[in-house]
């Protein structure tokens, strides 16, 4: 049973504010809705009114195929909140004044009382010249659709390369991100998106000083390289990008790579708003938080998810920044939003990974669930059940039920 939560004077009735509706942030909101019973005001922001789900952006083959309808990739949000009391609010986060209480949107300001930061993260380029202007992204919904919309039009150019000559595609990046594009773009049946004529694709999947899958478990890595090899993929390690051009990606032992189009998968970091934050910042410019995940020396300021550079107290590892982890912080976090409402004692966050799975093409997964590997179909099957529960918890307010 939960205490009931204090109602402070109508005066203080500032919101619990959060900052983006992602996997961690959709769940804060929820969260602590249910933890007050509706007594604490929320207000969610987002520049869009869906949520996203970001984790299966990768399919830019369904996504080619479906033209404008991405309603396989999106939650509405005031679908998610019907008969709830939170707030949507759609505007773009511009600043965030921490000592003032106030967010500054493209839409006007808002005020809180407490505030979560959920705005996720953004491709990190690493200074490389070219590599934000010349790449592809799937790391927001817009750019997996221009992805897939661009990858159509490739295939459909085909038709009149040379006989030997076939489409190639290059993605920067070995982790999960990339190696599901890779695999994702290599076993999809292209011909009835683009044309009966289109050649097959070439992908390239470079991992850079990194191995594949770097920080997986050794059967994931073991299981994805053969699936891949059997896909067509070509893997290149060792070498990290030192520029872009258009059609060509130079490494640093002065090779050069030529593709018809470029995908940038090779890391993230904190959106610029949050990099500017005047608190302390760990790698990518995530935002140091305690064990609480709330921010040093700011009560009731918590940052969750991608934004949050979070260590484990026993090995010094940084938390991943996966969905998984993204909506299991998101539940400590909303706990202790409702405990600072109430003035009570704060939880500490301890993250145990249950399941990963990396899909590896059409039919195809490799994972492990409580460390006991799985693969082929069952894996790629458990993958879909994982997405598919998510998404009729949110939409049922089931919160318990998630990707974790």
């Amino acid at each position: 049973m939960w205490a009931a939560v204090p109602v402070p004077p109508a005066a203080e009735r500032l919101p619990v504010v959060v900052l983006g509706a992602g996997y961690a942030g959709l769940t804060v909101a929820q969260e602590v809705y249910r933890r007050s019973k509706g007594t604490i005001p929320v207000v969610l922001v987002d520049r869009n009114p869906v949520h996203v789900l970001r984790t299966e952006l990768y399919e830019v083959g369904r996504l080619a195929s479906s033209g404008d309808n991405v309603a396989a990739w999106v939650v509405p949000l005031a679908q998610v909140f019907d008969r709830t009391s939170v707030t949507i609010r759609q505007g773009i986060v511009r600043s965030i004044d921490l000592a003032r209480k106030t967010v500054l949107l493209d839409s006007g300001k808002q005020r809180f009382r407490s505030l979560a930061i959920c705005l996720g993260s953004q491709a990190a380029y690493y200074g490389i010249p070219g590599a934000a202007k010349h790449t592809h992204q799937v790391y927001r919904l817009s750019g997996a659709k221009r992805l897939a919309a661009v990858i159509r039009d490739i295939e459909r150019a085909s038709i009149t390369l040379p006989v030997e000559r076939s489409p190639r595609f290059l993605i920067v990046g070995g982790g999960s991100t990339g190696t599901e594009l890779a695999a994702e773009i290599a076993t999809t049946n292209w011909k009835p998106i683009a044309d009966p004529g289109a050649r097959p694709p070439a992908v390239f999947l470079l991992t850079g000083a990194l191995p594949l899958l770097a920080g997986f478990p050794p059967s994931i890595i073991e299981r994805a390289r053969k699936v891949l090899a059997r896909s067509g993929v070509t893997i290149i390690t060792g070498l990290n990008v030192t520029r872009v051009e258009p059609g060509r990606v130079h490494l640093e032992d002065r090779s050069v790579l030529t593709a018809d189009a470029t995908v940038w998968c090779a890391g993230l970091e904190a959106p610029d708003v949050v990099r500017r934050l005047p608190v302390p910042h760990g790698k990518g410019g995530r935002v140091a938080v305690e064990q609480t995940l709330e921010v040093p020396g700011l009560p009731g300021v918590f940052a969750v998810g991608d934004v949050a550079d979070l260590r484990d107290p026993g090995t010094g590892a940084s938390v991943p920044a996966t969905a998984q982890a993204a909506l299991a912080e998101a539940g400590t976090a909303a706990r202790n939003l409702v405990a600072r409402w109430g003035d009570q004692p704060l939880v500490t966050f301890r993250y145990e990974e249950r399941r990963v799975v990396v899909a590896l093409g059409l039919g195809q997964a490799a994972g492990s669930v409580r460390r006991v590997p799985i693969w082929g179909s069952p894996a790629a099957l458990l993958k879909r059940i994982i997405q598919r529960d998510y998404v009729h918890s949110i939409e049922q307010g089931e919160t318990h039920s998630r990707l974790s």
